[in-house]
Parts: C-alpha cells; structure tokens; sequence
C-alpha cells in the first residue's frame, strides 16, 4: 500500500490519491507489492529494496548511498503495548526533498507522529524533518517501554527476596521466573533496536551534512543521538537487573527444593527407628515373650514413639527442622 504524504501550511497532509510524486515530501510503502515498488522506483530514480533485502545485517546493505540517495535501514520495535513486543526492519530512503520508508509492520510511532504533523506540531516541510520526526517519535515509543519494563521489575524485586510475601499462585516463584524471563526479552529486544537505531542516527548525521540540510534537523539528530546513548544506558542496567534477578530466583526456588528435600529426609529418619520396632513385632516367631504379656502392646508403642522422638530432638537442636 502506497500512502502520500503533502507538506501544506506546516502540516502534513495526507493525499487521497497519489498523483504526482514530485510534490510529496513523505512516501509511505506498508506491505508493498512489486507494482508498487517499480511504481515509486519510476517514479524519483531510486531503487526499493525487497524484504530480504533489508533484512541483511551487513552494515554494507543497510547504509549506503545510490545515485544520490541515502539508504538507512532500522530494527524497530512494534506491538509494545503488547506483552511480547516484536521487532521489525524499517527501511528510511532520502532522495532528495523526499523521504520513503518500506516497512512490513504497523509501529504506533508512524500514525501518532502523523497526527501531531498534521496538527502543525512538526517539522514536515522536507524528506529530512520528516525522518527526524519519525525518529524521534521511535525512540519516545522505545523509552515508553523501557519504563514500562522498569516499573515491572521493581514490582518483581520484592517478591522475588520475600520482601512482600507471596501469597498466591500469580506470585509463586515459577511465575515469577517467567515474569522475569519475559521482562529480560523484551529488554534483550529493545537493547537490539537501540543500538540499530544510533547506527542510524550516526549515518543520518553524516548525511544531512551531505545534503547540507537545514542545520536545525542535524541538531535534532544530535540531541536525538543523545537520547538513544542515555536510553541504552539505562537498557544496559536493566538487563544486568533482570539477569540478577533471574538468578535469584532460580536460587530461591533451589533453596526452596532443598527445604523440602531435606524436610523429607528427616521425616525419613525420624521414621526409621519406630518402623524397626513394629518390624519385630510383627515377625510371626512362636518364642517371643511379650507378645503374651498385657503390657506387651503398650510397650510396643511407647518404645516406637521414644524412638521417633529421640531423633526429632536431636535434629531439633541441629537446626535442621
């Protein structure tokens, strides 16, 4: 699907029908056919790059120049509203005064930066301050999900150390070992895009040099780069945290296992010697004495209580109970 996008009066104006290209400032390619890309490619000289293409992870095959056109391609993610987020290759080309993107997903970063352009609270007069927009809209929708992540594991921590006590199945140690494992992906995730997105920023810089575009959109890329820095950053901790995290709690539910082990092996114990006793009282021998005797039965049970107490103390005093 192609959408086409107008610089008029300070806002970005959607366009009912395609028309001309040589006038747009922002061409939008979501899920292209290979019409469509011969259609654009015919259009400003440029070459679209298919899917496979853009999921190469050369740096050679996601930045590069051709005939005057600066190719930049981004992991991205989409879905952070979503428990999983996913990740997604957008590819950003500068030809010009226009900007086309091909992207394969629908990140909430385009429409949301789409409606703030098309209020006027943008810079969207050319193919640059489009992109920059566009970026910096990715990374608040980045920095969003990385405080969501970070508000998740400061509810995990005390839970996790008995803190707050776990009182239901929803705080039970194997939930919570999910809980982090999935905290740890998406940050895993988001420390991917991150690390994409200032190689961008790197190679967008150098371009808007080239293209000696308005000195505003470098200082935005700037500061935007200076954003992905402290972003990733704070990525870096997070991801020591969760991997903390993660082992605490694989410990917690060792420690746990151990408990319950050793809880077991002590009853076991405990157990031995009055099963001995009623062992040889249950033998069927003609010859044993007690068995005639009134108090036989009684004293049968007494020495099988004595001797399941006589180990319950000394493991008492042990610690080990």
């Amino acid at each position: 699907m192609i959408t086409v996008y107008d610089a008029v009066g300070g806002k970005l104006i959607q366009r009912t029908e395609p028309g001309d290209f040589a006038t747009s400032v922002w061409i939008d390619l979501v899920n292209p056919k290979e019409d469509e890309d011969k259609l654009i490619e015919q259009a400003l000289g440029i070459e679209v790059p298919t899917r496979s293409e853009m999921r190469e992870i050369e740096a050679s095959n996601r930045f590069y120049t051709e005939n005057g056109a600066y190719y930049m391609t981004s992991i991205i993610l989409h879905n952070s509203s979503q428990d999983v987020p996913m990740t997604s290759v957008v590819t950003f080309i500068l030809s010009g005064s226009h900007l086309v993107t091909v992207r394969y997903a629908e990140p909430k970063a385009f429409p949301v930066y789409v409606a703030r352009a098309a209020k006027g609270d943008a810079d969207c007069m050319t193919g640059a301050g489009v992109m920059i927009g566009l970026f910096e809209m990715l990374i608040e929708r980045e920095a969003d999900l990385i405080e969501r992540v970070q508000d998740e594991v400061e509810k995990i921590a005390p839970l996790v150390f008995g803190q707050q006590g776990r009182t239901s199945q929803e705080h039970s140690l194997g939930t919570l070992l999910k809980t982090v494992g999935k905290e740890g992906d998406v940050t895993a995730r988001a420390q991917e895009s991150a690390m994409s997105l200032h190689r961008l920023s790197l190679f967008f810089a150098n371009a808007a040099r080239e293209r000696k575009d308005d000195p505003r959109v470098l200082g935005r890329i700037e500061a935007a780069n200076h954003d992905i820095l402290s972003l990733m950053e704070s990525m870096r901790f997070l991801s020591t945290r969760t991997s903390f995290l993660l082992d605490a709690t694989l410990g917690m539910i060792s420690t746990e296992q151990n408990q319950i082990i050793k809880l077991f092996s002590v009853m076991a114990v405990m157990l031995m010697p009055p099963t001995l006793v009623a062992s040889i009282y249950g033998m069927n021998f003609q010859h044993m004495p007690e068995l005639a005797l009134n108090w036989g039965y009684p004293l049968a049970l007494v020495l099988m209580f004595v001797s399941g107490l006589v180990p319950y103390i000394y493991f008492k005093r042990k610690g080990w109970l």
